[in-house]
């Protein structure tokens, strides 16, 4: 029993390892973007979001105003 149980951790560290071997090779791999794609496509995503926040403001408020006075209406 105590055999099985050294084996079973000596499995376990050996294939954690093999598996962070594998994790550094395919970050070898990986093509990382300069700093100026970086740069722009946080900007893009920076405006996007203004944009739609602000979309989304303006909608609200309309079906704000619309509920609010359709209530209106119907209680007067």
């Amino acid at each position: 029993m105590a055999d099985e149980l050294a084996v079973k951790q000596q499995n376990w560290i050996e294939s954690t390892r093999a598996y962070l071997g594998d994790i550094r090779g395919e970050m070898k791999r990986v093509t990382w973007p300069n700093k100026e794609k970086v740069q722009s496509t946080t900007l893009v995503v920076l405006v996007s979001v203004f944009a739609f926040a602000a979309y989304f403001k303006i909608i609200d408020q309309l079906v704000n105003l619309t509920i609010v006075n359709g209530y209106n209406s119907l209680v007067k």
